[in-house]
């Protein structure tokens, strides 16, 4: 009796891999029936679960990553400007670690590189802008007035 070759299978290898994330984008780019959703699903556990074991990116904080995947995609600042829909300083001072991930751009940048939103949504270090007092000028006027009365 002839074995049924299966359609897919647990991943094992970088090209299988690669292959399957291809696939994946086709069929998210295609008309989705209740049968393509059931092949969606399946190519994202198995991609999931090969990036669970496989995956560097528990050993990287999210900016790392985010920096890896641009560098990996040929991606420019401006270009997740215009993906995300946010602004270019928000950009900039994330991959700075001044601000955060929002909720949103988390969800976005998973969607986008096609990982799980928790790559994205685990702690990490912010730089601390500095907390010098301003001088308050109107303050100083005002205090300058009353003493002078």
């Amino acid at each position: 009796m002839e074995a049924t070759k299966l359609k897919y299978t647990i991943i094992k290898k970088r090209d299988q891999y690669d292959e399957y994330c291809r696939n994946l984008e086709a069929l998210l780019g295609s008309e989705v029936d209740a049968y393509v959703q059931d092949e969606i699903d399946l190519l994202t556990l198995l991609i999931e679960t090969y990036d669970e074991a496989h995956s560097a990116f528990t050993a990287l904080d999210p900016i790392a990553l985010l920096r890896s995947f641009m560098a990996e995609h040929h991606l420019k600042p401006q270009q997740l400007v215009d993906l995300l829909g946010v602004s270019k300083g928000y950009i900039s001072d994330i991959l700075n670690y001044k601000k955060g991930l929002s909720k949103e751009v988390i969800r976005k940048l998973a969607t986008h590189f096609k990982v799980r939103q928790e790559a994205f949504n685990r702690p990490y270090k912010l730089k601390i802008a500095s907390t010098r007092p301003e001088f308050n000028i109107s303050k100083s006027i005002t205090q300058h007035a009353a003493n002078h009365q």
